[in-house]
Formats: C-alpha cells, structure tokens, sequence
C-alpha cells in the first residue's frame, strides 16, 4: 500500500512539475510564484515558511531557480528519486518549446507578431512577479522581526537606489543570517 501512495506521490509531483513549467514564461520567480499556489496553497505539501526558505536557497544556489526550487521540493517530499521526478518535470517543456523554437528561429526572430505577444508577455510576467513580492514580502512583516524589516528594505534601497548586484545582497543576507544563529550559540557556550 505505502509502494502505491509512493508512486502516486512521484506521479504527482512529475505532473504537477510539468504543468508548472509549461505554463510559466518569464524566470525563476514566476515558477516560484507557482510552485506556491500549487505545493503549499493548493496541495499543502509545504509550508509557507518552508517554500520561502527554498525560494532563498534556490536563488543563492548556482543554476536556475526554477531546477534548483523544484530539486528542493522533490527532495522535500520523496527525497533523490523526487528530486529527479520534478527536475524531469520542470525541465522538460522548456526543452520541448527550445527545440522547436532552435528549428525555426529565423522565422520566428522575424516575425512581427511573435514580437507583440512576447511584449504583451513581459507586462504579465511583471504583475506575477510583483505578487510574489507582495506575498513573501506580507509573510516578512507579519513575522514583526526587526531585523528582518531592516534588511528587506536594506536590500530593496541597495538593489533600486544603488543598482548594487543581487549576489552580493544574497551574501550579505546570509552573511547576517549566518551571524545571528552563530553568535547566540558561542554565547550559550560561554556560561
């Protein structure tokens, strides 16, 4: 019986990978946006807590956030045959669309139309990344962490005022993330 509930897991997060995948144009942080709505909103395989957790260590992480998002939450729920099972699914459509796409391109880089709807695309693939700002963002304040207000709003004033590299906020962020679970411990140790 566990053998069947095992599989049926796979299954579903193979589909629920590919699905994903195929319907997101735009980057990582649409698939993020996704993957909440369909593994913690819809499914509630993950927290919220959990899913922002990964969104930070798949965008820390080299390569592409949206493998490396969905490596994380197949490792989370079936462990490395999971984590092969939503690679397989997130990687496959892109592969699919490029292929055709590699075919034709030239018919494809010329043509007027083509042009307008990947336009039309960059107006919505914005309004998703927004409302994955507005959410994650929501679950930083509700938290009520002073920290991390201050640095959500250091790294919004160092990305939009200052143009500095997202990698180095990254490594910043987890610089202070780092210090404040170590320097509690080294106290504890003290006395």
């Amino acid at each position: 019986m566990e053998q069947n509930n095992h599989k049926f897991l796979l299954r579903k997060l193979f589909f629920s990978t590919l699905y994903i995948s195929s319907f997101t144009f735009g980057g990582g942080f649409v698939i993020v946006t996704f993957m909440k709505r369909k593994f913690v909103d819809e499914l509630h395989w993950l927290t919220e807590q959990e899913m922002l957790d990964m969104t930070a260590l798949a965008q820390s992480s080299p390569g592409a956030i949206a493998v490396n998002a969905s490596i994380l939450v197949g490792w989370h729920m079936a462990g490395a045959l999971g984590a092969a099972v939503a690679v397989l699914g997130t990687i496959l459509p892109p592969m699919l669309i490029l292929s055709v796409i590699s075919l034709f391109y030239a018919a494809f880089a010329s043509n007027p139309y083509v042009a307008l709807v990947l336009k039309g695309m960059q107006a919505g693939v914005a309004a998703v990344i927004l409302d994955v700002v507005c959410g994650l963002g929501q679950n930083v304040v509700k938290e009520k962490s002073l920290l991390s207000l201050c640095i959500m709003a250091a790294a919004f004033i160092a990305t939009f005022v200052f143009d500095v590299n997202v990698v180095y906020i990254i490594l910043a962020a987890g610089l202070i993330g780092l210090l404040c679970v170590y320097l509690p411990l080294k106290g504890g140790r003290k006395k």
